[in-house]
């Protein structure tokens, strides 16, 4: 299959394949000068013009090249598109090649004057050469008017029965174009991508599964018979359309097979009771729980569909791909569709890939997130591949942290906390605050490392940064939630940061953690908030929501002290600028002071109710109602053509309806079997003697005679055609040829019938073969 995919005109081919990417190769054998060497009068659209309508071919060729690199460069050409578009009725193939590539980047933009030329490009479908008409249909489906949508179904479905894979191809790369201009011919487009699927060029299969993707993703049914084809064909196409068909495959397995992994959830529990019957009660009892649990193991018992393992299998050589999308597309495969035991083998792939450039490296870390959730141990053995490089942009040194913190546990994390130690020494605050979260995140999951995390992060706050202080307080204030009680130092010496900690996020956290925890500190608190009434004015209004919620709270605990200052920033919130401030400060006016209202009683359970430690999670926790690998997954939002990865089914379909691709083949081996019987005389002859011989004794007589009358008679025409001229050796290959299908159907007909029946039916076929011998002898003579 790999020699199909190499045509002979690939050499000729770039990366559109109209020619060399280089527009100076000497294909011309030095008829015609370099781009460089040509007169500055070319440069002028007007003299461009002249010599496009008048010039001689090898000027046109020249001018053409400088179009297509200075329209490669970004220029606009399009003022010459009526020029251009004469030239495609040239004779010269590289003229030609270099107008349909103009055309396919302008044909969109200026639909008008690319219809003038309509009749030509149709002419171009019919063209001896394989480029062209591959370049014509092209061009054709880069005309956007409703007009041409006829002339493009009939174009489509002779391209997609074209001798050439190449237009075979490019009739796939045209079906969604049809359908986005026309979505009423939606069902003759499904057609033509069912006639495609049966093609068994890999060329032909990448582009056929994209246009399948586009046009109906949601006709699996239409992959029963090609399913297998494409899994033993996988290897062979083209890296993009290996992309294409892991993801299709991904899709249609889902749908197809059962979860491998079904029954790791539940075991079958055969524990026999501890007080047992007597054994003559406890017999029929026993031997009706053992069949029982016999039909219980058989149902929960499971076994991997042959076609499944197929698909596993056929997948894994393609780790080793220089492509970083295919590796990508074999563990989105291995992830929704594999055993969890066989999906260490695509992690050192993966893991390989962070080597790479930097966007690439941003996609594997996102999947590496999403997948450490859910399988921590198969990255524990690669920590060091995610250590932060100072190389590293941002981006990939965020997920790096993401990816440390996931997979920490009580094992590793003292080299975490190592590597934490020394990033927060960097120059990029965003990347320090990032770990200082991270941290946080630790501690607050492995218990063991809180209290050591929380020194950390007490240190951090002597540093000079604000923005490193005030990531700070607000993890140590998550941290507090967990365990108040044995933290009773850390709450004393955050209520000193009150006064010097500026970040309004920072400050509003310190008051949050003193009002919350007053009772720890019963002789500062009050303190704090008449520190903070004196700036209550010149604070930000998240500091002025967290001092009025501390002035609510220490009024519940301590009333005799704070009575006075409660009300007296209660009375500045009552003329606050901010309405949110105004209405906070009524709210708590009213709650606390008017006692004729039911709230009143329940005030200390409104404040100072117990709150639920927060549970610090990753980003990615969010991302798993994406499909891994694809752009809304790395996105994080869904975004245009995502396709969500289907549940499996509870019950298998019928496994038989992938069965439709071995019939073919047998009927195939057989026509090609019929065919060669045909073709060589004496081998038909043997054949024929052959089986007769397996006949009853009267037949074997009657059939050897005739065998050997069919000898003799074979005999006669090979002395015949040995003196012959050539005018009759081409009317017996003639014949031969045209003999072929009746004696494959006599063949067929005569294996379905009876003994004394094919005895009849070798009579009557051997009864003209004769006739033809004698005729041909005749002729010769």
């Amino acid at each position: 299959m790999s020699g199909i995919t190499e045509h002979s005109s690939n050499s000729m081919m770039g990366p559109e394949g109209f020619g060399s990417d280089s527009f100076a190769d000497a294909q011309d054998n030095g008829r015609s000068a370099p781009i460089r060497d040509m007169p500055m009068l070319h440069k002028n659209p007007a003299d461009r013009r002249q010599l496009l309508e008048i010039g001689r071919e090898q000027d046109k060729l020249k001018v053409m090249r400088l179009i297509i690199q200075e329209m490669a460069r970004g220029v606009d050409q399009s003022e010459l598109f009526p020029s251009v578009v004469k030239l495609v009725a040239e004779k010269s193939l590289e003229i030609k090649k270099l107008v349909y590539m103009f055309l396919v980047r302008y044909a969109e933009d200026l639909p008008d004057l690319a219809l003038l030329s309509i009749s030509t490009f149709q002419k171009g479908l019919k063209d001896p050469n394989q480029l062209i008409r591959a370049s014509a249909l092209r061009v054709l489906s880069s005309i956007r008017v409703p007009v041409i949508v006829p002339i493009m179904q009939i174009a489509l479905k002779q391209a997609a029965t074209d001798m050439s894979p190449y237009v075979r191809k490019t009739a796939a790369h045209a079906t969604p174009k049809l359908l986005a201009l026309a979505p009423a011919e939606k069902d003759s487009l499904v057609e033509v991508i069912e006639q495609l699927l049966h093609d068994r060029t890999t060329m032909v299969l990448g582009s056929v599964v994209m246009a399948f993707e586009e046009v109906c993703p949601e006709r699996l049914d239409l992959l029963h018979r090609h399913f297998r084809k494409l899994c033993n064909v996988l290897i062979d196409i083209d890296e993009w359309g290996q992309i294409a068909v892991l993801r299709l495959l991904t899709r249609y397995a889902r749908t197809q097979f059962l979860d491998p992994n079904q029954g790791d959830e539940a075991a079958v529990t055969t524990e026999r009771p501890f007080y047992e019957e007597s054994d003559s009660e406890s017999k029929e009892d026993d031997e009706e729980d053992e069949e029982q649990q016999g039909k219980e193991k058989k149902k929960k018992a499971y076994v991997m569909d042959p076609d499944h393992r197929l698909l596993l299998r056929s997948c894994l050589p393609l780790l080793h791909s220089r492509n970083a999308g295919v590796i990508a597309g074999v563990v989105q495969l291995y992830h929704y569709l594999a055993p969890h035991s066989e999906m260490s083998m695509v992690i050192r792939p993966l893991v390989r890939l962070i080597k790479l450039n930097r966007e690439t490296q941003y996609i594997v870390l996102s999947m590496i997130n999403s997948l450490a959730l859910e399988r921590k141990s198969l990255f524990e053995p690669y920590l060091k591949s995610f250590y932060v490089r100072s190389s590293d942009p941002r981006p990939v040194r965020l997920l790096k942290l993401e990816v440390l913190t996931t997979i920490a546990n009580e094992s590793n994390i003292s080299s975490i906390l190592r590597e934490f130690q020394q990033y927060v020494r960097d120059a990029d605050k965003q990347f320090v605050t990032a770990t200082i979260q991270c941290i946080g995140r630790c501690a607050s999951r492995l218990s063991n490392v809180t209290e050591s995390c929380m020194t950390g992060l007490m240190s951090l706050m002597a540093m000079d940064d604000e923005a490193i202080v005030a990531e700070s307080v607000v993890v140590i204030k998550k941290l507090l939630q967990l365990n108040p009680e044995a933290h009773k130092e850390i709450i004393v010496q955050m209520s000193t940061l009150a006064q010097t900690v500026r970040v309004p996020m920072a400050r509003a956290s310190i008051l949050w953690i003193i009002g919350e925890y007053s009772s720890h500190i019963v002789k500062i608190a009050p303190d704090v908030l008449r520190v903070m009434a004196k700036s209550f004015s010149q604070e930000e209004d998240i500091v002025k929501l967290q001092i009025l919620n501390m002035a609510a709270k220490l009024f519940i605990t301590n009333h005799k002290q704070t009575k006075l200052l409660t009300t007296y920033v209660l009375n500045l919130a009552k003329y606050d600028m901010s309405y949110d401030i105004r209405d906070r400060g009524r709210f708590i006016r009213t709650l606390l002071f008017t006692k004729e209202m039911k709230l009143h009683k329940h005030a200390k359970q409104l404040f100072l109710s117990e709150k639920p430690a927060p549970n610090l999670q990753s980003q990615f926790t969010a991302r798993d109602r994406f499909a891994l690998a694809s752009l809304s997954h790395a996105l994080d939002q869904l975004c245009a053509g995502f396709l969500p990865i289907p549940p499996f089914p509870a019950q298998a379909p019928d496994p038989t309806l992938r069965n439709v691709e071995e019939k073919e083949k047998e009927k195939e081996k057989e026509k090609e079997i019929s065919k060669s019987k045909s073709f060589y005389s004496e081998d038909e002859d043997d054949s024929d003697s052959d089986s007769d011989s397996d006949s009853g004794s009267d037949s074997e007589s009657t059939d050897s005679q005739e065998g050997s009358d069919g000898e003799a008679a074979g005999k006669q025409s090979s002395d015949s055609e040995e003196s012959s001229d050539e005018s009759s050796e081409s009317s017996d290959e003639s014949v031969s040829f045209a003999s072929k299908d009746s004696d494959g159907s006599a063949s067929d007909s005569a294996d379905s019938d009876s003994g004394s029946d094919s005895d009849s039916d070798s009579d009557t076929q051997k009864a003209p073969a004769k006739k033809v011998v004698k005729a041909s002898s005749s002729s010769s003579s």
